[in-house]
């Protein structure tokens, strides 16, 4: 009988990626004045309340979420790529050598490589033809109206059961999670992290790293150019 393929599962935002495409599309769309300028200064808000922590990340990821839903309303898909291709060229070498490190070992013994995030899916989509290069990618997926403009609602949104997408996504592919990897970084990755056979929590926020210990799940930190396991 055949071996059945291996996987692994990651976030981007924070794991791979060192910023977070979310923000990095919100922001390139309010200059290229498809999203109001004053966006941009809300951006900065909601980012410096979370780095003088006077937020929660996840705080964060949900404002991120609310101001693109508000926004995108009247939009374009062609708009939102537009500004995807210009974002991703220009951030997409800006990532965590751990992942890096990781991603290369598993792709060279043969897993499957998944990726799971928030961050719309036009944007994922382009990181991953950009950069990543993984079999599959989930992202968050926003209606569209007759006209072909964003009407701001989401219809598919990841982060709020990733654990699900893994087990329908093993369930259509007859993946073994036998050996499987997973790389998160905040609470929302606690679902798929439970799945896995080795989950990793990358610089994970207090929740994920609450958990995390609880769990006995391994705890890397990325500081600068040196990496840590706690």
């Amino acid at each position: 009988m055949k071996n059945k393929e291996k996987i692994a599962i990651f976030d981007i935002d924070g794991t791979i990626f060192r910023k977070n495409l979310h923000f990095e599309l919100i922001n390139e769309l309010a200059w290229m004045k498809i999203f109001p300028q004053e966006v941009r200064l809300r951006l900065t808000e909601i980012y410096s309340n979370w780095l003088e922590h006077e937020g929660t990340y996840e705080e964060y990821r949900k404002a991120l979420v609310e101001i693109y839903s508000e926004h995108i309303k009247g939009c374009t898909r062609e708009e939102v790529l537009r500004a995807s291709k210009i974002v991703v060229p220009f951030h997409a070498k800006r990532t965590y050598i751990f992942s890096e490190q990781l991603i290369k070992k598993l792709r060279k013994k043969g897993y499957r490589l998944i990726v799971i995030s928030g961050s719309p899916l036009e944007i994922v989509e382009e990181y991953n033809r950009h950069y990543l290069k993984f079999d599959e990618v989930f992202g968050s997926v926003y209606a569209l109206d007759a006209d072909g403009r964003y009407t701001g609602e989401a219809t598919f949104e990841p982060s709020k059961n990733k654990g699900q997408i893994v087990e329908d996504y093993i369930g259509r592919h007859s993946i073994s999670l036998d050996d499987s990897y997973g790389v998160g970084d905040t609470e929302s990755d606690i679902s798929f992290l439970k799945l896995v056979e080795y989950p990793i929590a990358f610089n994970p926020n207090q929740n994920l790293k609450a958990v995390a210990e609880k769990e006995g799940w391994q705890i890397i930190v990325e500081k600068k150019d040196v990496i840590y396991e706690l």
